[in-house]
């Protein structure tokens, strides 16, 4: 019986170490890296369906200050920031800045959710086009919610892994609509 005991708190230590890094540790160590060789290109060739189906540009907000979340409708951390690029989209707009939410799912299941979670800024259906245009942004891991602030000029000033919150984003938004006036 102690065996079985001993087993099973190793089994719960090693189970708890893999979440916290999963969730703390590898997005701190990953957000900030060296964003200065990330293309943008795909990103603005891209043409996407919005909920609706209809197909969107993505070039259409170039010139903007542009915080790209990569994201999807089975991701917990994904939704639960939505709220929050929301709040960033309503505060910002009139300041040149635009959320763009490109969803790595299927467009069924992302018109429903959009139904029950609206959001206050542009959503786009990318599937498997969508994490390929993640991992040309820096996503080289998967990891969802991704999302990526882009400058006016169209470079990638800042990239998070895992889920970000309002004042992150605003720390980052600071310095470039201050630079930008």
């Amino acid at each position: 019986m102690r065996t079985y005991a001993r087993v099973l708190i190793v089994l719960i230590v090693v189970a708890v170490i893999a979440v916290i890094t999963s969730r703390i540790v590898l997005p701190w160590l990953l957000n900030g890296s060296d964003v200065s060789s990330l293309s943008t290109q795909a990103l603005f060739a891209a043409n996407l369906p919005d909920p609706s189906g209809k197909t969107q540009a993505v070039k259409q907000w170039q010139g903007k200050v542009t915080v790209v979340n990569f994201w999807a409708t089975w991701c917990p951390p994904c939704r639960e920031e939505m709220p929050e690029l929301s709040q960033l989209q309503d505060k910002y707009r009139g300041q040149g800045v635009v959320v763009l939410g490109i969803a790595a799912d299927e467009l069924d299941k992302v018109k429903e959710f959009s139904k029950s979670m609206p959001v206050s800024y542009p959503l786009l259906v990318g599937d498997f086009e969508g994490m390929n245009l993640a991992q040309s942004l820096g996503n080289h891991n998967g990891v969802l919610p991704y999302t990526v602030i882009l400058g006016t000029d169209g470079h990638v000033v800042k990239n998070y892994f895992g889920r970000i919150n309002l004042q992150q984003l605003e720390q980052t938004l600071q310095p470039l609509l201050a630079g930008a006036r």
